[in-house]
């Protein structure tokens, strides 16, 4: 594992299709944006020769085919894979995007990887997300490993940061998260700081010198060992703690000097099952030199102490008719049943889909069957349908390498899915299965839109929908109240990069406009209204006069319309015209163009005549007597009432709660979640929550959460009623 003292850089470079799950490794690089995750991918590649240069594919040492910032910016919102080959095993890297927006591509990266490594800088320390993470990750037991970045800063401390790191994640044990190197530093610069040129191992007690671009092993001074010793005593205890062989602690505290290979082995043990998180350090390789600093320790971890696929349970598989299926884990033989992680669209190939295979083989040019999960309410379709699939290929930048298969536990790109979505599986056509699906961030930003022009309006729906196919933490609302269309973010980053898409990629030009919540109206106490539609112009004429009562309703209790004439002063065949058109009416509003709801028209009286009374007239009538009912009252402006519930840190407790206040929230309570979090439940006018997404990551420095869905519609305060009505439709 990463102490081992015969290490030597990699050669095999990019990776080719692996033979065995137990040669693969799937890896997810977990971190807030800036902690150095994209540059310690790309130190990884140049160490296992995947790269000649840094932050360089492979084609005499240049970028081919795009910009490299182009191509950093677009890398620092997606989930991106870099194959590499080490030592005899293939290493999937998944590099994920910082940003909380983009958290469905994180979760993606969860999904597909088997082990997670967790990026934080020396410098910048952890951030609330992180935290968060780490928990999701330790719900489900996935191994993790924490890698400091940023050693080069004055601001750095390595030591500091392992303790940071032991309080945040160790939980009742900080023991669990210990340095598996100490950095070594080298002479002390003008400025006092004195640079990281290599690193200690701690087990094997040898020092490895980074200093001329290269690792090179050497001993440790005099003045080291006394740093070592205490370092290492309290290393091994944490990995003695965690043995499966009780007698070693008792041993070990009675003298005996304990085996290296019985340690190394009890430690990739304890870190395959996730209960033992080592601290390694990494730098970016020189501008020359062929290893950054930590690199070869990391690729070691990797290999030794990560678990491989065969270890991961077998996912939850049923056939889409919902019927359980047992599918043995990760057996290239077994039948087919893999996921997509993530979709793409490329202006030359078209969509391509990043694939991992949880059992058999997938080859290409097969046909398999997508099974979807019917997101309906993101835009997404039931999907149950073949198709086949074309080239396989493991990406590299944006160049590919041709595979001839990709086996149980290892991932590819697929291309010409034209159907399956991210989150879809794919299985034999004749035996179609469905893989339990993963759970998705719901999107609360909303995002207005329309197209600029009307070539743009043709093109918008196919744009849209390519682009909730890509992105299922995105979800597309045709409301028909206001009459929008809405695209449904994490937050503002996710909206400028939906609208990027857009714009960049689809050809659709978008204005954004101000987000409308779905208002009504009702009577706020009872009224009588007489609507007279008669007209004689020669011909047929038109008359119809009816007679009607409005009272309110209990909330909920839409319109109910009751029939009260006597004498047949409405004839029979005219009573449902009244009430089509008192609908019709009350659909589109009585005072500010919202609709009515929550009221009872009572028809009470009318009068016919035996020629010019009609269908279309007694619809008329009904409507002007809704409206004059209207005149003779006050009309309540209602507004959507939402149920809240902010997952947040204690320690901003309160400051969620003031500011819910000053949102015209009603907090309804709070209760204890554990962990030093606290649910805060609240009911808040839907008009005050549009930003919330947004404003709660600013008010808890990114460590909470909320959810939220309709409750009621209520009156809303008169002054800001006023102010709407001046604004509305209908005036």
């Amino acid at each position: 594992m990463g102490d081992k003292s015969n290490a030597h850089p990699g050669a095999a470079g990019r990776a080719t299709a692996a033979d065995h799950p137990a040669s693969v490794r799937n890896v997810v690089l977990v971190g807030h944006s800036g902690s150095g995750k994209t540059t310690l991918v790309e130190a990884l590649a140049l160490t296992a020769g995947a790269v000649n240069r840094a932050g360089r594919v492979e084609d005499g040492g240049t970028v081919s085919d795009y910009d490299e910032i182009e191509h950093r910016q677009q890398r620092s919102v997606q989930l991106s894979l870099v194959p590499v080959d080490w030592d005899g095993y293939k290493i999937n890297i998944l590099d994920t995007p910082g940003y909380a927006d983009f958290v469905g591509e994180l979760r993606a990266g969860l999904r597909a990887a088997d082990a997670a490594l967790f990026v934080v800088s020396a410098s910048d320390g952890l951030d609330g997300s992180t935290r968060m993470v780490w928990e999701e990750c330790a719900a489900v037991g996935m191994p993790r490993a924490i890698v400091v970045t940023h050693l080069e800063s004055a601001r750095a401390d390595f030591e500091e940061m392992t303790r940071i790191c032991a309080e945040a994640f160790g939980g009742d044990d900080p023991d669990a998260v210990l340095p598996l190197y100490l950095p070594l530093h080298g002479a002390e610069a003008p400025d006092g700081h004195a640079p990281v040129t290599g690193l200690i191992g701690l087990l094997t007690q040898r020092l490895f010198d980074y200093s001329s671009g290269e690792r090179k092993e050497a001993e440790p001074g005099p003045d080291q060992q006394p740093l070592i010793d205490a370092a290492r005593n309290r290393l091994i205890e944490g990995i003695i703690a965690e043995s499966e062989d009780e007698t070693l602690m008792d041993r070990y505290l009675g003298g005996e000097e304990i085996d290296l290979k019985t340690l190394v082995q009890d430690l990739e043990r304890a870190v395959a099952r996730g209960s033992f998180f080592p601290v390694l350090a990494a730098a970016p390789a020189a501008e020359g030199a062929r290893q950054g600093l930590g690199t070869v320790e990391l690729l070691e971890l990797v290999t030794g102490g990560f678990p491989t696929p065969l270890e991961r349970p077998a996912p939850t598989v049923t056939t889409p008719d919902g019927a359980a299926r047992e599918v043995k884990a990760c057996d290239p033989d077994g039948p087919l049943v893999a996921e997509v992680v993530k979709t793409a669209s490329d202006p030359y190939v078209g969509r391509v889909s990043l694939v991992r295979v949880f059992s058999g083989t997938l080859r290409p040019d097969a046909t398999v069957h997508v099974s979807g999960h019917g997101l309906t309410d993101r835009g997404h379709e039931d999907h149950d349908v073949d198709e086949r699939i074309g080239a396989l290929s493991a990406p590299f930048g944006k160049q590919q390498r041709a595979l001839t298969h990709c086996i149980a536990g290892d991932l590819a790109c697929v291309a010409k899915l034209n159907r399956a979505e991210t989150g879809d599986t794919l299985s034999a056509k004749d035996d179609p299965l469905l893989m339990e699906p993963w759970r998705m961030p719901d999107p609360l930003l909303p995002l207005a839109i329309e197209a600029h022009s009307k070539a743009d309006e043709d093109k918008l729906s196919q744009g849209l929908g390519r682009l909730v196919a890509e992105d299922p933490t995105m979800r597309l609302e045709h409301n028909p109240n206001t009459h929008q269309v809405v695209l449904w973010c994490l937050g503002e980053a996710h909206a400028d990069v939906a609208l990027e898409r857009l714009r960049n990629r689809y050809g659709v030009q978008v204005d954004v406009v101000p987000h409308k919540v779905s208002l009504r109206e009702t009577f706020a106490g009872s009224s009588a209204g007489r609507g007279r539609h008669v007209k004689q112009s020669g011909g047929h004429g038109q008359f119809a006069i009816c007679e009607i009562e409005v009272e309110p309703l209990p909330n909920g209790s839409g319109i109910e319309f009751v029939d009260k004439v006597v004498g047949g002063a409405v004839p029979r065949q005219f009573v449902p015209s009244v009430e089509k058109g008192v609908r019709a009416q009350a659909a589109k509003g009585v005072v500010a163009g919202y609709p009515l709801i929550d009221v009872r028209v009572t028809l009470k009286d009318g009068k016919a005549h035996s020629v010019d009374s009609s269908d279309a007239a007694f619809q008329t009538a009904g409507a002007l007597a809704l409206r004059e009912a209207a005149r003779d009252t006050k009309i309540h402006l209602l507004e959507p009432v939402a149920e809240v519930s902010v997952m947040v840190g204690d320690d901003y407790v309160g400051a969620v709660m003031s500011d819910l206040s000053g949102r015209r929230g009603r907090v309804v309570g709070t209760e204890q979640a554990g962990g030093g979090r606290t649910l805060v439940r609240a009911e808040v006018p839907e008009i005050e929550i549009g930003r919330y997404a947004v404003d709660l990551r600013s008010i808890s420095h990114g460590t909470a959460r909320f959810d939220r869905r309709y409750a009621r519609h209520e009156p809303m305060p008169q002054q800001i009623a006023e102010r709407l009505r001046e604004q509305a439709p209908g005036t």
